[in-house]
């Protein structure tokens, strides 16, 4: 059973995690608007994963026997002035989000909560992935600059991504 703090901090988790998926479903739109679909799909992909990570946090709670507790959604950002500007905001908020997801695993850690601490490893380990590849290009995109070929062949590698 969760303690009622954990149980808290784990409905605020969820929250963050569908926070997060409308902020890249935003991102993805203005993609779309700039006619970049590349973009625009990779920030789909990214969205598509934040639903699943609110799914995984929904479900333990729920096995847990603890109480889901929807919250309100913020309204995300929806306009950038160019693609290295969304893919550092993109940045950043993942590295509010590693730091809420270090939080509560040092939370669950500190309370002797073992199913919780095992549950959020493998949250802690994707963080850092998304932190990697974030980093990955946003150095691509320092290098290119204003180099349109540079741009259209990042956008189709990152159009590529599958799930």
């Amino acid at each position: 059973m969760l303690s009622k703090e954990i149980e808290k901090k784990l409905n605020e988790q969820l929250n963050c995690e569908f926070y997060s998926s409308y902020l890249y479903i935003s991102m993805a739109t203005h993609f779309d608007y700039c006619n970049f679909k590349g973009f625009s799909g990779w920030m789909m992909q990214q969205a598509k994963e934040e639903l699943t990570h609110a799914h995984k946090i929904y479900n333990y709670l729920s096995m847990q026997g603890a109480k889901v507790e929807l919250q309100e959604i913020a309204k995300p950002k929806n306009h950038w002035e160019c693609t290295l500007d969304v893919f550092k905001d993109s940045l950043n908020h993942e590295k509010t989000v590693t730091k809420s997801i270090n939080d509560l695993a040092n939370m669950a850690i500190e309370a002797k909560d073992n199913p919780t601490a095992i549950f959020l490893q493998e949250f802690v380990t994707e963080q850092v992935e998304e932190e990697s590849t974030l980093e990955e290009i946003i150095q691509k995109l320092k290098l290119i600059k204003d180099n349109i070929s540079g741009l259209y062949f990042l956008e189709r590698e990152l159009g590529m991504r599958k799930e």
